[in-house]
């Protein structure tokens, strides 16, 4: 036997319970809290009973069932203790196509009552389809322990927000995405609450986002990347955007990955912009997701003259870039007022046009290498041929701000002879590495004594 497990708007409808004892009593408080015009029909009834009547929560007819007592009834139940009454309620249901349950009584029944667990307006019935009422009892309890205390203020909210894009929001997939995105999100009460500005933003479709995911933590995210990543419908990503990310997309989006790792191409840079232009003229909204910031060696400055030749709108959305997640796994400043005026920022990698001739630069800035590469004996040696001394200090910082960050300090006379990390890697060179090693070891060595 197949059931179809619905659920009934039973409020202001006519229904009919035959028995008034102790079964009956068990179904009463559910069948009430629906809003179901209640009639009981029989000889006796319990004291909670007769007081449900007195209060005009119910009616009670003081006599044994007839079946004309069905007669302009929604459904019916029949919860006598006497199995051949309750056959006979239901036959006389059947006859007149009206839904019947007879307690405890499978074969005279139509529907069953589910074990419910209830937050709210959220309701998760469970069904065996009357063969043990006790199993589902005890799947219900260890639902119940599970399922938050607070869901049904947070499902009213979302009910709200939902009514709200409903309302104001186009019909079409954006609008989909959007009402999917709300349903994996906090809903505070603060009119600032980001999920509220996400659920009244107007939907910006055939527009492309270029997005920083920071270095890989999605606390890291800023919240309007947050906002943008889940509600995008599609989502171009740089190889080194970890899945943690990538988890917060919308389940209906579409993702997909046009990266490179270790130099080999799975795209070439006009097919990413060829995809973008594509998507947003299709009137999707485009998120390109890039690792870091994505006006720090991200290209963005070839995608945005791409974009702006097709005429199609973006917005830049700035990221935690590497240099200050690695900075932060160091534990040292990138500027000191003792050591370090200022940051410079350059990466191992350069277009074929780009004339890689030594800048000029000064042994009192922080230097902040991206995609150094695995070996760094030339750029150690490029160093010390500029002047800078044996003993300036380096940190190897490998995925910063992920949980499985790695921070190696160094010299430059020693740089050469590092082992490589994993990739992503970032070097920070700069006494002000130095300032922060000194201060670490200071603060070890305070320890150590206190203890």
């Amino acid at each position: 036997m197949s059931l179809l497990p619905i659920f009934l708007n039973l409020d202001g409808r006519p229904g009919l319970l035959v028995g008034a004892g102790s079964v009956a009593l068990d179904k009463i408080d559910s069948l009430l809290k629906t809003g179901l015009r209640l009639r009981v029909v029989a000889p006796e009834a319990r004291e909670e009973i007769h007081q449900l009547a007195a209060q005009g929560k119910l009616e009670w007819i003081h006599r044994s069932f007839e079946p004309s007592d069905l007669e302009g009834n929604f459904l019916v139940i029949a919860a006598t203790n006497v199995p051949a009454v309750n056959a006979a309620v239901y036959q006389a249901a059947l006859a007149r196509n009206i839904l019947c349950n007879s307690v405890d009584d499978i074969p005279n029944c139509d529907f069953f009552f589910g074990s419910v667990v209830s937050r709210g307006d959220l309701q998760i019935a469970i069904s065996t389809a009357g063969e043990s009422p006790a199993f589902a009892q005890r799947l219900r309890r260890e639902i119940d322990e599970q399922l938050p205390a607070d869901l049904g203020p947070w499902l009213a909210n979302l009910g709200q927000l939902r009514r709200e894009v409903l309302a104001t929001q186009p019909r079409g997939e954006s609008r989909k995405l959007l009402l999917h995105a709300l349903a994996h999100r906090d809903i505070c009460d603060s009119p600032t609450c980001s999920t509220r500005q996400l659920a009244r933003a107007p939907i910006e479709s055939g527009k492309v986002f270029l997005i920083g995911a920071g270095p890989g933590d999605p606390d890291l995210l800023t919240v309007k990347a947050l906002r943008l990543i889940q509600s995008a419908d599609v989502i171009l990503h740089d190889d080194l955007v970890p899945q943690p990310i990538l988890s917060q997309a919308s389940p209906q989006a579409v993702v997909i990955n046009v990266g490179k790792r270790c130099g080999t191409k799975s795209i070439t840079q006009d097919e990413i912009h060829a995809l973008m232009i594509d998507q947003a003229r299709a009137d999707r909204r485009v998120v390109r997701l890039k690792s870091g910031d994505p006006l720090i060696f991200g290209r963005a400055a070839e995608e945005i003259a791409a974009l702006t030749a097709a005429q199609i709108p973006f917005e830049v959305v700035p990221g935690i870039t590497a240099a200050f997640a690695a900075a932060a796994a160091v534990g040292c400043s990138l500027t000191s007022r003792n050591a370090a005026s200022s940051v410079i920022f350059s990466t191992g990698h350069h277009a074929a046009s780009h004339d890689s001739a030594a800048i000029p630069e000064r042994e009192n800035s922080t230097r902040v290498v991206y995609m150094p590469g695995r070996d760094l004996r030339l750029l150690a040696l490029q160093w010390l041929s500029e002047g800078l001394p044996p003993d300036f200090p380096c940190a190897i910082v490998s995925r910063a701000g992920q949980f499985d960050q790695q921070v190696r300090c160094t010299t430059l006379a020693d740089l050469g002879d590092a082992e490589p990390v994993p990739a992503p890697s970032l070097l920070i060179a700069g006494w002000a590495v130095r300032e922060s090693t000194a201060a670490s070891q200071l603060a070890a060595l305070v320890v150590q004594v206190s203890a």
